[in-house]
């Protein structure tokens, strides 16, 4: 056995995913199918970027990653387990502790200040509350934002208010985070600010990352770029590591 062989963290086996057509003929061959026998693999600490044209199925991918849709076909395993194996309990307390999630858009509680948003992720999992506090604030003065711990969202920038959700998405410390277009509402010299930081932070935590962007530049920073294109990946580029 080659015990240096990198150990897959997340895996995608033969993927399908289909969704309703208001075009008949379309419903006659099962609806519009999105992914068809789509395989990955992720492995510990590795960077992965997905582009794609709008409506190829990279959002729905994430989810089918993550836990949050079930394909009609094929399998994901964390940590080399099948998900679908595992009742509604069991996913959302694999999920809290084995992923991390990062949207367009923050999705911020308005009515909690950024150490009480992040720390929400630890407390949902069992964390005592001083504890989750003290971790929260660690998260978030990794990411520049020890003077922002107290501000409600609304007292925040729009960058400030995504690195807050990055913190969020760090704290629980996952093996994996999923981040859906993670800087496509900043401009583009913030986006690239923000994006570094969460590079750097996925990096020194030595997590993976699967990433859906429009932006070849950002995607570009990641090991692998992969295409996805009539529901399957195909290579784009690679970069070393």
């Amino acid at each position: 056995m080659n015990e240096n062989k990198p150990q897959s963290v997340l895996q995608a086996i033969a993927l399908c995913k289909s969704f309703p057509s208001i075009n008949p003929s379309d419903e006659a061959q099962h609806g519009l199918m999105i992914l068809q026998n789509l395989h990955l693999r992720v492995d510990a600490g590795e960077t992965v970027a997905i582009v794609g044209a709008s409506g190829s199925g990279k959002s729905t991918l994430l989810h089918l990653l993550g836990g949050l849709e079930r394909p009609q076909q094929g399998q994901v395993l964390w940590n080399q387990q099948a998900i679908h194996t595992w009742d509604a309990r069991t996913l959302g307390q694999q999920r809290n502790h084995h992923m991390g999630f990062v949207y367009q858009f923050h999705h911020l509680l308005p009515e909690f200040n950024a150490q009480e948003n992040v720390a929400m992720a630890l407390r949902l999992g069992g964390t005592h509350k001083a504890q989750a506090l003290a971790s929260a604030a660690t998260a978030l003065q990794r990411l520049g934002l020890q003077h922002r711990l107290q501000h409600r969202p609304s007292e925040l920038s729009g960058g400030e208010r995504q690195r807050v959700a990055i913190a969020r998405a760090l704290v629980t410390q996952p093996k994996v985070l999923l981040a859906d277009e993670p800087t496509g509402n900043l401009d583009a010299e913030t986006a690239s600010r923000v994006f570094g930081e969460m590079l750097d932070q996925v990096k020194l935590l030595g997590m993976a990352l699967v990433m859906v962007t429009h932006s070849m530049d950002l995607a570009r920073q990641c090991q692998r770029v992969l295409q996805l294109q009539h529901g399957q990946l195909h290579s784009a580029t690679s970069q070393p590591g």
